[in-house]
C-alpha cells in the first residue's frame, strides 16, 4: 500500500529541485544562483559527513574540498537529472580521498598484531587478535601481486581503475584478481 509522502520527503524533493535549478542557472553565469547554491548545500554536506567520521573536525575540511569539487565540476551536472545523487557522488569521493590520505600518513605507526600495546589500545577483545593473525596468514598464502591488489581495493579503498593504473593492468584483471583472492580467503577462513 502506497504511503503519502511525508513532509520530510517533500522537503527533500523540493531542496533537490531547488538545488538543481540553482545549478542550471549558475551554469548559465548567474552569480547569485551560484552563491545561493553553495550556501544551500554547505550545511547539507557537513551534516551528511559529521556522523560518519572518527573526528568531527574533519567534516569541515571534507566539506570545503567537496565545495571546491562542486565548483570545478558544476559544468558536468545535467539539469534533467536529480541534483543530490550528483552531489553525494562528489561528497563520497572527497570523504574517501581525505580518509585515504589521512590514514596513509600513518605508515610510521604500523605495527604487528603481536604488539601488546596495540592489542590493549585498539582491539576490543584481545582474544580475537588470533582472527587477525589468521587473515594475515591467509593473505600471505596468495601471490604478492594478488595480496597487493586485494589490500589496495579492500583495505585501503582504492578504485579498480586506480589500482589498474598503478599496477599497469587492465581494470577487469584487477577485479578478477580481487574476486579470486576474496574467494580463496573465504575458503581458507571458513
Amino acid at each position: 500500500m502506497d504511503q503519502p509522502p511525508s513532509d520530510n520527503d517533500n522537503h527533500e524533493r523540493s531542496s533537490d529541485d531547488l538545488w538543481g535549478e540553482l545549478a542550471v542557472n549558475a551554469q548559465k553565469g548567474d552569480k547569485k544562483a551560484y552563491r545561493s547554491l553553495l550556501n544551500e548545500i554547505y550545511p547539507f554536506i557537513k551534516a551528511s559527513l559529521i556522523g560518519g567520521l572518527a573526528n568531527t573536525d574533519w567534516a569541515e575540511d571534507i566539506t570545503q574540498e567537496a565545495l571546491i569539487s562542486v565548483h570545478k565540476s558544476l559544468n558536468t551536472y545535467s539539469g534533467d537529472r536529480p541534483f543530490k545523487p550528483w552531489l553525494m557522488a562528489i561528497v563520497n569521493f572527497r570523504r574517501t580521498d581525505f580518509l585515504r590520505k589521512h590514514y596513509n600518513k600513518k605508515d610510521h605507526e604500523k605495527t604487528t598484531l603481536d604488539n601488546p600495546d596495540f592489542l590493549k589500545n585498539y582491539v576490543t577483545n584481545p582474544g580475537a587478535s588470533g582472527e587477525y593473525k589468521d587473515i594475515e596468514k591467509a593473505l600471505a598464502s596468495v601471490t604478492p601481486e594478488q595480496s597487493e591488489i586485494f589490500k589496495k581495493l579492500k583495505v585501503e579503498g582504492y578504485t579498480a581503475k586506480e589500482v589498474a593504473k598503478a599496477m599497469n593492468m587492465s581494470e577487469s584483471a584487477v577485479k578478477v584478481s580481487a574476486h579470486r583472492t576474496m574467494k580463496k580467503l573465504q575458503d581458507m577462513l571458513t
